[in-house]
């Protein structure tokens, strides 16, 4: 029987900054876990470390760092990056793993830990229970006090990592895109440290909006969680703008806006880069990987191109695992993480997803508008429930019932998805259907038996 993770969910361990398993206490043996496990297979580990803008990530970053510096692992710090530049720095620049303290779209009052491997990934879910393991047993044990140990008061580091990733992004791009106008919602998060030096260097004009972090505004009303920010705020600016880009608080996904402030999805980025990726024989295997969660539209609008379309389960570590094994090149979520693997990047990225999007805008001379009217999407809506514990609905007859009856009433023109957050103690009920007063009263029904059984 396969063991299930405690710690680790579908991206890294996460919870509220303070409380178990982000104490002072428990952080310093998540890095001494981590250290044993890589010390194990090279005893000179050198691991990266970066961080969000949150007011809690500089003393996780110091307390994980204590603990990996226990056990006689190297530590640098690239200060303030986006996820997927620590995953960038972990194998272009030869560390044993890379680590972001961050909670990604959370509020500033979560935090977390993201860990990727020398190659760049995230780690599989064996190598992260084996940790999870080890921590467990040192909790249970007294051979390291933790809260006896001094608090890291700096991390030591290398001021050009950041750069470093910062200049392989702009050498990806080999579209001239000084012609496009943007305004960029940088979620009062990482994106901050890395936005202004990349399309300055590429010579496209910004307006940054959201960019000033104060340790309790990242997410705040912007970023990935909002697009209508900036969707709204490219609307009123009257065709001051090409394109609107939001990201998330570590910037490993972004969702956009067109000139008229509509909002553009994850799906529509798909559609419109593997038609790209298609036209310029970069899409291997004419196969789109996405999720149990992207629109039904998407997947009939890649058909009509000739484009097979998978669904992996919820988590760009799944869509990776999905991609990898039906030889993809091209695959993301409705959520805006979107993984190209016609290059080097090993995880979802929003940077390198706005300047594709935008690279496309220059070379078909189209809008972003036109690049993505082709979507004729499904109404669906998603409904979140706060929940007790996270057990199997399988094992919830009312709850089986209720998705077995809205399943017979749609009869394949519609569509049900009903699982848990893999971040948070949340139920996520996802309809799709013709109507939305049938997509509402499903919705309803299958709420209120979430909420019978499982409700807070």
């Amino acid at each position: 029987m396969t063991q299930t993770r405690q710690l680790f969910g579908t991206d890294g361990i996460r919870g509220v900054a303070g409380e178990f398993p982000l104490t002072r206490a428990s952080t310093v043996l998540i890095g001494r876990a981590l250290g044993h496990d890589l010390v194990r297979a090279s005893a000179k580990a050198r691991v990266v470390i970066g961080q969000d803008t949150r007011e809690s990530s500089r003393w996780i970053a110091d307390r994980l760092w204590q603990g990996l510096a226990s056990v006689g692992v190297e530590v640098l710090s690239a200060g303030i990056i986006t996820t997927p530049g620590i995953a960038y720095l972990a194998r272009a620049k030869r560390f044993d793993a890379g680590v972001v303290i961050s909670a990604s779209h959370n509020p500033w009052t979560d935090n977390g830990i993201k860990i990727f491997s020398r190659d760049g990934y995230k780690l599989p879910d064996a190598r992260e229970l084996a940790i999870e393991k080890e921590i467990f047993t040192q909790l249970q044990g007294a051979e390291f006090s933790p809260d006896a140990a001094a608090p890291g008061s700096s991390l030591p580091g290398e001021k050009d990592l950041r750069e470093a990733y910062v200049h392989w992004l702009a050498g990806s791009v080999g579209t001239n895109l000084s012609r496009l106008r943007v305004a960029v919602d940088c979620a009062n998060g990482a994106a901050t440290a890395e936005v202004p030096e990349l399309f300055r260097s590429l010579g496209v004009r910004a307006h940054l909006l959201h960019s000033a972090p104060d340790g309790q505004n990242i997410n705040e009303s912007c970023g990935a969680l909002h697009p209508e920010a900036v969707a709204r705020f490219v609307a009123e600016s009257q065709n001051q703008f090409d394109l609107g880009v939001t990201f998330d608080g570590d910037a490993d996904r972004a969702l956009f806006s067109d000139a008229e402030g509509r909002v553009v999805n994850g799906d529509a980025v798909l559609l419109l880069t593997a038609r790209d990726m298609q036209e310029r024989g970069a899409l291997a295997n004419s196969t789109v990987v996405a999720t149990t969660m992207s629109n039904m539209g998407l997947e009939l609008a890649l058909k009509r191109l000739g484009i097979r379309m998978l669904r992996a389960n919820v988590g760009d570590k799944y869509v990776l695992e999905e991609m990898q094994r039906a030889g993809a090149t091209l695959g993301g979520e409705q959520s805006g993480h979107i993984l190209f693997r016609d290059g080097d990047a090993t995880t979802g990225d929003g940077l390198l997803t706005a300047l594709r999007v935008m690279e496309i805008m220059v070379r078909s001379g189209k809008s972003l508008s036109s690049l993505a009217a082709d979507l004729k999407v499904f109404p669906q809506i998603i409904r979140n429930v706060r929940v007790r514990e996270k057990i199997p609905f399988a094992q919830i007859p009312s709850v089986q019932q209720a998705i077995q009856a809205a399943e017979q009433e749609l009869n394949g023109n519609g569509r049900v998805v009903v699982r848990y957050s893999g971040t948070e103690t949340l139920a996520r009920v996802m309809i799709e259907a013709e109507s939305k007063d049938q997509m509402d009263r499903i919705a309803d029904s299958i709420v209120a038996a979430i909420r019978t059984s499982l409700g807070v």
